[in-house]
Parts: C-alpha cells; structure tokens; sequence
C-alpha cells in the first residue's frame, strides 16, 4: 500500500510563507499549475510530496490514530481548518515500511509549528518516533520551529522517564531495534516530556484546551510568517519614529498617516512595522494598491470584502458598502485589529468604508500610507509621519547593493562614479534600486554614458522620473510592449492570459518578463500577478501620454474611462490604439464609424454600451476581446485573431459567424449562454474554457475532442442528467468494439476540471475500462460543487494517481465521500483518501454565488471588469 497523508484544502485566499502575512494575505492556497507538469505526472502517487513547494505547510500534527484520531485529533484538525491554518494530518496507521519516508521529512521541515498528541499508545509507533525526531531536529537546527506537546492521558513524567505505558512500549521495541535507535528515541521523548505543553485528563474540558492550543498556534505563525520588505537599510529609524505614533500599549484607537512623494519606501516602512508588531493584535489585514482598488467599478465592495475576508479568515461577499460597513461593524470591530491601508488617494473615505472609527475596539489600531494628505484630512484625529530622504551613507549602501551583487560598498576604482548616482537618486530607494540594478555587471563605458545621459537632465521637479525613464529606454521594441501594457492594463492580472495575447502577436513574453523583473521594473507574483511599484506605474503612463500630448486619440493606449469615451464618441481613435478599454452608458451603441480606424487594436475591452452594425472586417488585429453587457453581438465580427474571448451577458447564438472564425481561440468564457454549444468542438485550439448558466444545455458536447484543453470550468447546467462517454469525446464500449484500440486520447491535456451547480445531474456513466489510460492522463484538481443529485464519481477519474486536488461541496457526494463534520466516514472514502487535497465541507456560502469568483488564476480582474 502506498504512503497515505492528508492535509487541510482550504480553497479560500491565505498567506504563504515568508512572503505574505498569516492574517492578511489575500492569495489562494494552492496554485495547482505547479503541479501539472511532466515530471510531477509521471511520478508515483506515493512521494507526490516531493514535487511540493516549500512552505505549503504551517502545521503539522502527530498523533497515535487508534488512541485519537476520531475524537481530540479530529477536533483539533478541524479547527485548525475552520481558522485557515494549512495542517498536515499523518494518518500514521496506513503506512507501511521501516523508516521515515523523505517526502513526510520534507512536510515536518516546511511546517513551522509541530504538535505532537502522546497517548497511551504514541510510543508504541516506530513512525510517531521518528517523526519526533525529525520535529526536534528542527527545532535545533532551524530558526523559526516549536514544538507544542500535548499529554494527552498521560503524565508528562511517563514521557520525560519513558514509564508506565512507554515502558512497555520500549521493551517491544528493543527487540527489533538497535540500541542506538532505541537511545535517539528516549532522548527525543526526555527533551519533550519537558516542554511547555497541555496535560490532557478526564477533569479537562477538551473544547477549551484545543481553543488554547489554537490561540498559541496563531501567536506563533504571526511571528514567523511576516510581510516582506523591499530593502532594509536605513529602516530602523522610520519604524521607531511611527511605533511612537502608533503606541500600541496605549488604550485608545489611533490612526498614523505615512505621508511622503512616490519612491520614499512608504510601503517599506509600513510593513516592516506590520512585522514589529502584528504578534500583538488578535487579526491583522495589510491592504494593497487601497487607490488603484478604489478606481476600479465597484472597488469600494471590493476593498471592504478583502478586508473582511481577512480579518474573518473565510471568503465573504458583501453585495454594496452600506452591507459592508454593517458586517464590519458587527463582526470586525469587536477584534483588537491592525489594519494597513497602503497607497490611498482621495478616493479613500474612512467613514463610507470601515465605518465609525469610534465603533472599533479600543486597542485597534490603523495605518495609512499616501503621497496626498488629503486623504487624511476628514479624520478626526491622526498622527502624520513624513519620512525623510535617505542618508547619504545609506543610499550608498542600498546602491551598493544592487550595483555590485549585494554588498555594501562600492569596489574603490567605481566609488566616485557610484557616489555621482547616488546623489542622482535624490535619496529615493526605488530610483537607487533601479539604478543600481541598470548597471549591474555593465563594462565601465556604459556606466559613463548613463551617468552622462542623466546628468544631461535638466533639474526640475520631474528630474528623478526623467532619469529612470533610462532604465525603460534600454529596454527592447517588445520589452517595451509588454511594460506599457501591464502599466497601463495588467497590473495585479495573473500573467497566463495576457501572455496568450503577447505570444499571438510575437511579442515573446517569457523573455521580456524576465528582463523587466531583473531591472526592477516589475514583480511577478504567481498568487497576486504583476505588480509594478506606482512611480514605476506612472512613469509608463507618462510614457504614453507623450506620445501624443495633444491628441489623444494618437496613443497606443487608452486606459482612461474619461478618455476613451470621449474618443470614441468624437471618433479621434486613429491605427495608432492597440489597447482600448472603455465603460460607456447602458444605451450607448459603437458603430463601423466609431471603430473604423482602429485597425491596430489587439485589446478591446467594453463595459456596458454595445456593438452594432455592419463591422466586416473592422478591427483585423484584435487578440483580446472583452465584451461586457446586455445586448446582441454583430453577426459578422472579425474573429480570425481573436486568441481570448470573454462574453458577459452578450446576446449571441449557434449560429454567430464567429466560432466558425476563431480558430486561433485559446480561452473562451461566457456567461450566460442559451445555446446548446455544438459548435464548440471545432476550436481545437482551446486551452481554457469556463461556461456559465447554460440553461439549455440537455447534453455536453464532445468536449473532450479540443487537444489543446488545459482547463474547463462549467458552472450551472441545470438541464443536464447525465454524463457519458459522449462528454469525453470517445465512443462507449458497446457501441464501437474497436475503440478500445484507438489511439485517440480524451482530454489529453486537461488538468484542471469544475463541474458545479448541475442540478439534476444524476448520473456519470463508467467509460470503456479499455480507455482508462487514454482518458484524462494529466487531471491534477477536480470540482463538483451543488451537483446534488449527483450520488458517485467515477472510479477512473478519483483513483487515477495523477489528482491532486478534489473538492466536494454542498451535494449527495458529500455523503458518499465524506466530509470533515463526520470524519471523512463516506462509503466512497477509500477510493479517495489517496488524494492530497481534499475539501468536503458543506459550503455554507449561496449556491449561485458559487465559484464565480474562484477560478484560479482569475485573469480578469486586472481589467477591472470581471469583478
């Protein structure tokens, strides 16, 4: 039998190691896309762990299961997972073998916080041992690791001295182990007998000590798990001077306003603060880009559900901000919180967001970081830290360290050039950060030239921008691109989609992210997508604007509401527009006259208004096109580039002559759609597909014919009944005796599958055993959602070895596989206990909210449109 392991599938935005807070992060779990790739499919299910990312854990628990794991382990790991805490549970009694599997080392060394549960039985297992073992090691060898024993029915004293029960086991085990195994064990079980822990007896109330044992775990998880910070130099100063404002021991609700221009490390100094002292508060929540949220349509909800989701540790959705300002005050407020603000603008409004400062708690405390002190000024009371610029000798230093590879000083024949950069920098981290990245590893001539070229820049208030629009101007044609797009459209997009586009139009992405990453002009970040510092952010959009200062409609890029309707109705538009996003009146309609010169667009994205006439072969070049509102589609649409397709609410049929066209589509969604989608199979070119409210589906087509599928989402088919062989593209045994030879293979390439809300979905019929293997080779997350008639999966599909993920919520498979409320204890439980991640909670949220928002990788948000 293989190695059987288990962990808690949160499927809700939390923290990862070392890179984002244990309250505040707002990224989901797991980012499945790791986990589909050749190496990781062809491996055994029985060391999956070894293809892990580091730091997927933050908990792992040890426990003797026939002495606990139906009643204090079960408690316990339940609530760990109600509070979001990713545990590894061992179900030790299915393992099999001498010793320690590396990949269950590889967990215990990831997760921060051991808990090992000894009962009358613990030492009586060779691999709960070894386990303590490996949890002490860690303890001794590795920074930022504790230990938190529970003596459950046992007297410490039996531990420390192994007596009682511990005695007898140790008597067994020496006859089959040598001495030096033997006195490892004792050793281990005499350091833990003698920490700090919970002595567990009959006279305990057990509820009340997991509550404890949660309470230490998440003290502990927010001194190891804190936000990370740019640069450190020169930071100690700034913190100290905004801990005095802040006063945490003081009982008395204070909000500190980080004020400064653009560059200053105003972000810096906020989260080196947060990690000071969020240990301190019972929930913390550091909110990013709080103006760049706020310009979004309805980004007040949607800052407030960030909030509240991480403040609440679940996904909440509130529908308007007087909802949101009510669940704040009713189930936030009561909490000692920290809550960061980051990069305000006048858009911000306290009281419309969080509500009556007076109504949070008394020690709750608030920091809000802008460059326009305005946003403070309706406050009834603030403290205002402006930082200064940096020192010279630290600027040299953070120089230094970009410059020459991460040391503090300059060699001595480039300190002069290096102190003339310096002083070039006018103290800002981010301008000697670029700087110094720009001339990295460079020959002593270019260091000359581009120290010639900046000192060439006349001194005005706009210099610093000036000199690092240098960094932009060594940039390849394509590099070019792909910065003014993301500046301009794509920030805090997930980089799957628009690299489709960038790919499609030979912009070659790969290459182009990564210069730009190693010049510091942007982040990528696989769980938040593409972040650019906003001064880096405005120099982009400066960049454009300058194409044309006084015609707008000359730029390559339009990202203005203001200035894109306005181009459109004066119809300034000219073929230099590549990118255009627009959000027009409901009753507003474009026309072949509106569009006509447009013929370089390869983004379109409208909101609302609509598109009529007769566009034959208007905007030829379109790769991207977004289509938001209520209203009918031209019949003849040019979609022969058209790589992405995202359809909301448009009214369009079988028969639009644009599937037809498409054959360049890589992800198509719709929502809804009242077809029957038996186009759809001659899109061979599909990658990722999500249909949504596709009411008048009876059937599924032949999905399973598209050799390109990666990922198929389908959400709301409450007419079909059932599920057959037809969905996979292949023929049923009984129909064609010769397809058990084909060489055909269903979804070939598809890893990731949701198939939620099918209402009267009752059956998924067993395909041909002989196609087991040709059948979803690569599947690696499933999920069925609200399919409440739905009683039982295929065997095939939830035992193959390469799935890594399934979720089960709100449905008759709940009962057939098991939930967390009774144990796991489903009939259909041993078909798939062997997978990773398992989520069969009841899923308390409103069905038809369901999975809307959840598909990862989201790829539209950064538009601002698929909220």
């Amino acid at each position: 039998m293989t190695n059987q392991t288990h962990f808690i599938n949160v499927p809700l935005p939390l923290l990862q190691p070392s890179s984002h807070s244990f309250n505040c992060c707002l990224a989901q779990f797991h980012s499945l896309e790791h986990f589909a790739t050749t190496d990781y499919l062809s491996s055994s299910s029985s060391d999956f762990m070894s293809a892990l990312p580091i730091g997927e854990y933050e908990v792992f628990l040890s426990f003797r299961g026939p002495d606990v794991r139906t009643t204090f382990a079960d408690h316990l790991y339940s609530c760990l997972a109600r509070s979001r805490i990713r545990t590894f549970r061992d179900e030790e009694e299915l393992r099999k073998g001498e010793t320690i599997a590396p990949s269950l080392i590889q967990a215990i060394r990831e997760s921060k916080i051991h808990i090992p549960i000894l009962s009358q039985s613990y030492a009586s297992s060779r691999w709960c041992l070894q386990e303590l073992v490996q949890m002490v090691k860690c303890l001794k060898r590795e920074k930022g690791h504790v230990i938190l024993p529970i003596f459950y029915f046992i007297d410490p004293r039996d531990v420390r001295h192994q007596e009682g029960p511990f005695k007898e086991a140790f008597e067994l085990h020496s006859q089959k182990f040598d001495p030096e195994t033997i006195r490892e064990w004792k050793d281990v079980l005499q350091e833990v007998g003698q920490m700090k822990g919970w002595h567990v007896t009959e006279l305990d109330g057990q509820g009340a000590i997991v509550d404890q044992v949660l309470h230490q775990v998440e003290l502990h998880l927010r001194s190891n798990y804190t936000l990370v910070t740019d640069e450190l130099v020169g930071i100690d100063s700034h913190v100290e001077e905004v801990m005095k404002l802040l006063d945490v021991d003081f009982i008395s609700r204070k909000i500190v306003g980080i004020h400064g221009m653009s560059g200053i490390g105003k972000t810096t100094i906020a989260k080196a603060v947060y990690n000071k002292v969020c240990s301190r508060f019972d929930r913390c929540c550091f909110l990013e880009n709080v103006g760049d949220i706020l310009s979004k349509y309805n980004g007040a909800v949607e800052l407030q559900n960030k909030m509240i989701s991480s403040i609440l540790r679940q996904e909440h959705k509130v529908g308007n901000t007087s909802e949101g300002v009510s669940v704040i005050k009713d189930r936030v407020c009561r909490l000692k919180t920290l809550i960061i603000l980051d990069d305000a603008d006048e858009r911000f409004e306290f009281d419309q967001i969080l509500g009556k400062l007076c109504d949070f708690s008394s020690k709750s405390r608030f920091i809000i970081t802008t460059r326009n002190t305005r946003v403070l000024k309706f406050l009834q009371e603030y403290k205002l830290y402006e930082p200064r610029e940096m020192s010279y000798d630290n600027a040299l230093k953070l120089f230094s360290k970009f410059a020459f590879g991460g040391v503090n000083h300059p060699p001595e024949d480039q300190v002069d050039m290096s102190k003339q950069f310096v002083k070039l920098a006018a103290g800002l981290p981010l301008a000697l950060k670029v700087f110094g990245s720009l001339l990295f590893r460079e020959h002593k001539r270019f260091w000359e030239e581009k120290l010639a070229e900046m000192k060439a820049i006349p001194p005005t208030s706009e210099q610093v921008q000036k000199r690092l629009k240098i960094s932009y101007d060594e940039l390849t044609r394509n590099e070019k691109k792909i910065f003014l797009d993301i500046a301009c459209f794509f920030l805090g997009e997930k980089k799957r989609l628009p690299f489709y586009m960038w790919s499609s139009c030979n912009i070659y992405p790969e290459s182009g992210i990564s210069t730009l990453v190693h010049r510091l002009l942007l982040k990528v970040d696989e769980k938040k997508g593409f972040w650019m510092h906003d001064r880096i952010r405005d120099l982009g959009r400066a960049i454009v604007r300058e194409e044309d200062i006084d015609r707008r409609g000359n730029r390559s890029r339009i990202w203005s509401q203001e200035d894109a309707v306005d181009i459109i109705h004066s119809r300034e538009g000219t073929d230099r527009v590549e990118m255009l996003r627009v959000e027009m009146a409901e009753d507003a309609t474009f026309t072949r006259k509106e569009l006509k010169k447009l013929s370089r667009l390869r983004y379109l994205a409208v909101r609302n208004g609509g598109l009529s006439g007769d566009l034959g072969e208007i905007l030829p070049n379109v790769r991207w096109l977004q289509l938001h509102y209520d209203g009918p589609i031209p019949t003849n649409f040019n979609t022969k580039e058209v790589v992405i397709l995202d359809l909301e609410n448009c009214h369009v049929e079988d028969n639009w002559t644009g599937w037809k066209a498409a054959s360049k589509l890589k992800v198509l969604n719709l929502k809804p759609y009242q077809g029957t989608l038996n186009w759809i199979s001659l899109l061979t070119n599909l990658a990722e597909v999500k249909l949504v409210d596709c009411n008048n589906c009876v059937t599924l087509p032949p999905l399973g014919n598209l050799p390109s599928l990666e990922r198929l989402e389908l959400v709301g088919f409450p007419s079909v009944r059932k599920v057959g062989p037809e969905f996979l593209g292949i023929a049923t045994s009984s129909s064609s005796s010769s397809s058990s030879s084909s060489t055909t293979f269903a979804f070939p390439k598809l890893t990731h599958l949701t198939m939620d809300r099918f209402r009267e979905w009752n059956e998924w019929e067993e395909w041909d055993s002989n196609h087991d293997h040709r059948v979803m080779p690569c599947i690696a997350a499933l999920s069925f959602d609200y399919c409440k008639r739905l009683a039982k999966l295929p065997d095939q599909l939830v035992q193959k070895k390469t799935v890594w993920s399934l979720q089960i919520c709100g449905g008759a498979l709940n009962f057939a596989y098991g939930n967390p409320d009774d144990g796991w204890s489903g009939e259909e439980w041993e078909k798939v206990k062997h997978i990773p991640s398992t989520d069969m909670g009841t899923c308390d949220m409103y069905e038809s909210t369901m999975h809307y928002d959840s598909w990862e990788g989201q790829a539209y948000n950064g538009t601002g449109f698929w909220q």
